[in-house]
């Protein structure tokens, strides 16, 4: 089995996780945490079946859980999974070229201040919908190949996308224009041409962001297009987040690797799985009890840790 998404409930109490099988287990954090916790809870309080093939990216709204696979979205409300009534809430696929089209959608990522869901994947476009309407309001085009990733710069209504092509593109939302292009794999110093070119994983924070896969994984300044600092990992990196004054990657291996924004390697935690795919960084306020890092990846476990320094336990798909 492989992990691929993962997405912490509203209320902060319940983590969704999806597999290449198309199921979405949903599983208690609460009770997993809890001083009265057996091994029966940290298995799944419900799986349901969410797609034919896998579940390549989850996002949670304040009401619904989106889940997308192979060329739609769809949308689970919350409140009914937690009753086991894992009943479809609507279905939305983009506006592809052909009717024959159906590629996977790789990325979701919400953006709150227009009430918008953003998709990308293997049509290299990235597509917007209203989730007030269900309608798909503007394409964005610009990468040559399949579309890994995607980040919010929040501060200023901008979007980056990392993709097979090697390019990091920053869209301008409010213009549906491309603003900026990084080619990652042009600098000499991230090159990793054995690895290939494809960026996998990226983050940002404020002018800052963090790119990985093929290429060395590397924070760059955005204003300026420099990168700063290279981080000394040979594994291709396939998630990448900020935490506080920290880096946290992971990818091939085991390890979650915590970087210091110098570069310096701080720790590396290992974790239950050989390969790591996606971290869930559970910060609900609603939750405060349940503060945790989730990681999973190729295995049918999902790894909780509690504080980032060691690994706690593991919920079992």
């Amino acid at each position: 089995m492989t992990i691929f998404s993962q997405s912490v409930s509203p209320c902060g109490k319940f983590l969704a996780a999806g597999n290449n099988y198309g199921q979405i287990a949903i599983f208690s954090l609460s009770a997993a945490l809890s001083s009265e916790a057996k091994e029966e809870s940290k298995k799944p309080v419900v799986t349901f079946q969410a797609h034919d093939g896998p579940v390549y990216s989850m996002v949670s709204t304040d009401r619904h859980l989106l889940s997308a696979g192979d060329g739609e979205v769809k949308a689970w409300l919350w409140a009914e999974i937690l009753k086991k009534g894992c009943k479809e809430m609507w279905r939305r696929q983009p506006p592809y070229r052909t009717s024959l089209e159906v590629p996977e959608i790789n990325a979701l990522l919400l953006v709150p201040k227009e009430n918008s869901l953003i998709l990308a994947g293997g049509d290299c476009q990235l597509h917007t919908m209203d989730l007030e309407t269900g309608a798909f309001t503007r394409a964005l085009r610009g990468h040559t190949d399949y579309i890994h990733c995607l980040a919010l710069r929040e501060r200023s209504p901008e979007v980056l996308s990392g993709g097979e092509d090697g390019a990091v593109r920053l869209w301008d939302l409010r213009t549906a224009k491309e603003a900026q292009t990084i080619e990652v794999y042009k600098h000499e110093e991230c090159s990793r041409p054995h690895n290939g070119r494809w960026i996998g994983c990226l983050a940002t924070d404020s002018d800052w962001m963090v790119c990985g896969g093929g290429p060395a994984l590397t924070l760059w300044h955005l204003r300026s297009s420099t990168p700063t600092t290279i981080f000394p990992m040979r594994a291709p990196q396939k998630h990448v987040t900020f935490y506080q004054d920290l880096i946290l990657s992971a990818g091939q291996g085991h390890c979650i690797n915590h970087w210091q924004l110098s570069g310096e390697l701080k720790a590396q935690v290992p974790g239950s799985s050989p390969g790591l795919l996606s971290l869930s960084l559970n910060q609900q306020p609603a939750a405060p009890e349940c503060k945790v890092l989730t990681a999973a990846g190729n295995s049918c476990r999902v790894d909780v840790f509690t504080n980032l320094g060691y690994r706690a336990f593991s919920l079992s798909f």
